[in-house]
């Protein structure tokens, strides 16, 4: 196990961000130097304030000795308000710079990460880590820029009075350099275990907030309130054994300055009273040892506090060095323009050790309805997945337009795709917010013509604020059939030639789908259309129906076809009609 941290990680943290505001980074520092060196002056001043003033009486050096004081405070407040404010700024630029970096790049990540990782676990990584290092390289810098040079300083005033008192003082510091590396590598183990629980912690409340309807009706409140609770204990056992690690290092500082100090004592004061060194000689050494102590444990408190980040910086580097497989082709294609003609051509897909997809052919003709039909896990959803490459697969072709969509690039390719799922996803913003999704380019005469389309306007009376009502997090202060809607309108506004519904209209009562339907024939109007439906009932009228079962194709046709034929597609009609209903 690594006991240090390795020096490539605040390179990092150093060339990808803290470089950017580099000349505030001089500023800042300047002004910690002056603070720090100011600590010396001070302590130098308590030589002649003790011998001129206190034991001579000279009253001319009474107004020296003020002046010089008061100026040392003076700068002292003036330069630590500056570079605390400065210092301030960077930081915050900072974790915004790193947070939006790590959000974007997470995006980026195909979909093999995101299922391995879960939203609790990246959420402390944006979170959490961007803190903790945030904090720790602040302090390190302000220990490098104000308490070194107060070390320095101090130290030198402490040399000049008397080299060997200092040798004496500083003894036992030799001693501290094992029991530190030991220190150092034990931290980082601990604060690498407080940062697992933590995100573990992240990943529990996400996953109870999200179900928290199941929860109550289940009666789950307890057991999921112990459950979190245990990740408490674990999490304070962590923080307070990672704490007692960091504490370590300034503790023994603490010891070795204070058997310093009485040695000091015992060989300065003979020198004193033997009249070998005056008074104020000897006041403004211990003055400069005592000021330098409070410097010199923050300084080893930097060691034990840069092993906690170090486990932060590791972990979010990970993540920054971890690339998307699916990414855009070097010299990509141009899209089809219109509704195109969409055709996998034996199409093979595995996850692991387990087959999805097994030599799937099908034609989706251009500005037609192809649906999707099968019990569950037959594939359906892995379809629409691999057009949008979402995945790609282990075999076969998919083409858009005579396309490869592997020969687009990403962002040309989802151009040509609108989805609407069973479970619209909204945001906790309002509707107008929800629709537009960050667009400027539509004007109040095409919004309200979508709006219609998409059956927003039957419902929109209902709500006090009109468009510009909350959606409540994650869609809730919405009924199932009103958010499908406002995917709809979605959909209307992106206006792409391909068009896939996935169960869009599967958990909504017989009025809701009613009203929805009509908005999705509506929306499938001159679209190439993809739709996913367990309800026969929803794609009977498509133009071609395709069958499958365990991730092969195994019929395809019309409904009446179909129905003629037998089959798979006959069976889970019968399961669905009884006698004399129409289907």
């Amino acid at each position: 196990m690594t006991t240090s941290a390795p020096p490539h990680l605040f390179q990092w943290l150093w060339r990808g961000y803290l470089v950017r505001h580099w000349r505030w980074l001089v500023v800042a520092l300047f002004f910690m130097a002056i603070e720090g060196a100011s600590l010396g002056v001070f302590a130098s001043t308590m030589e002649p304030m003790f011998d001129r003033v206190f034991v001579a009486g000279q009253r001319d050096a009474l107004g020296y000795v003020g002046m010089v004081l008061l100026s040392v405070f003076i700068a002292r407040a003036v330069t630590s308000w500056s570079q605390r404010v400065i210092i301030t700024r960077i930081n915050a630029l900072t974790a915004a710079e790193l947070r939006a970096d790590l959000l974007s790049h997470l995006m980026r990540l195909d979909g093999t990460f995101h299922q391995k990782n879960p939203p609790g676990y990246l959420i402390e990584r944006v979170q959490g880590d961007v803190t903790a290092i945030n904090q720790i390289w602040t302090t390190i810098i302000t220990g490098l820029g104000r308490d070194l040079v107060s070390v320095i300083a101090l130290f030198g005033v402490a040399i000049f009075v008397d080299w060997r008192w200092t040798l004496i003082a500083l003894v036992g510091i030799p001693v501290l350099i094992l029991p530190s590396y030991f220190v150092q590598g034990y931290v980082r183990r601990r604060a690498r275990a407080n940062r697992e629980i933590a995100g573990r912690m992240s990943t529990r409340l996400d996953e109870v907030f999200h179900g928290i309807n199941p929860i109550k009706l289940n009666g789950l409140e307890d057991y999921q309130s112990r459950r979190y609770e245990a990740l408490i204990d674990q999490r304070v056992r962590a923080e307070v054994m990672t704490s007692a690690g960091q504490a370590g290092i300034p503790s023994l500082i603490d010891i070795m300055t204070g058997l310093g100090f009485l040695g000091v004592l015992y060989f300065g004061g003979a020198e004193v009273i033997a009249g070998d060194k005056t008074v104020g000689q000897f006041i403004a050494f211990f003055t400069s040892m005592g000021l330098a102590f409070e410097p010199l444990r923050r300084l080893g408190n930097i060691s034990g506090l840069w092993q906690a980040a170090a486990a932060s910086i590791e972990r979010m580097k990970a993540i920054f060095d971890a690339e998307p497989r699916l990414v855009s082709p070097s010299h990509p294609v141009p899209p089809p323009v219109g509704a195109p003609r969409i055709e996998l051509q034996d199409v093979h897909l595995t996850y692991g050790d387990l087959p999805v997809l097994d030599g799937v052919s099908f034609v989706a003709e251009a500005g037609l309805t192809t649906a999707l039909v099968g019990a569950s896990g037959a594939g359906k959803s892995t379809v629409f997945n691999l057009l949008a490459r979402l995945v790609d697969p282990g075999q076969g072709a998919i083409t858009i337009g005579g396309i490869p969509n592997q020969d687009m690039t990403l962002a040309d390719l989802r151009g040509l795709i609108s989805v609407v799922t069973q479970d619209a996803l909204l945001f906790d913003e309002t509707l107008r917010e929800n629709i537009l999704l960050g667009r400027t380019d539509i004007d109040d005469t095409r919004l309200a013509e979508v709006l219609d389309a998409a059956h927003i306007s039957d419902f929109l009376p209902q709500l006090e604020a009109g468009l510009d009502s909350p959606a409540g997090p994650r869609g809730s202060a919405l009924s199932g059939g009103q958010r499908q809607r406002v995917a709809i309108a979605r959909a209307l506004l992106r206006d792409t030639p391909v068009l896939l519904l996935d169960e869009a209209t599967s958990a909504l009562d017989t009025r809701s789908e009613t009203i929805v339907q009509s908005a999705l024939d509506r929306l499938s109007r001159g679209r190439t259309t993809l739709v996913i439906a367990h309800r026969l009932s929803t794609v009977r009228a498509a133009d071609k129906i395709v069958v499958m079962d365990h991730g092969k194709v195994v019929d395809q046709g019309t409904h009446e076809e179909l129905l003629a034929r037998g089959g798979i597609y006959s069976d889970l009609h019968a399961l669905q009609f009884r006698d004399g209903d129409q289907a």
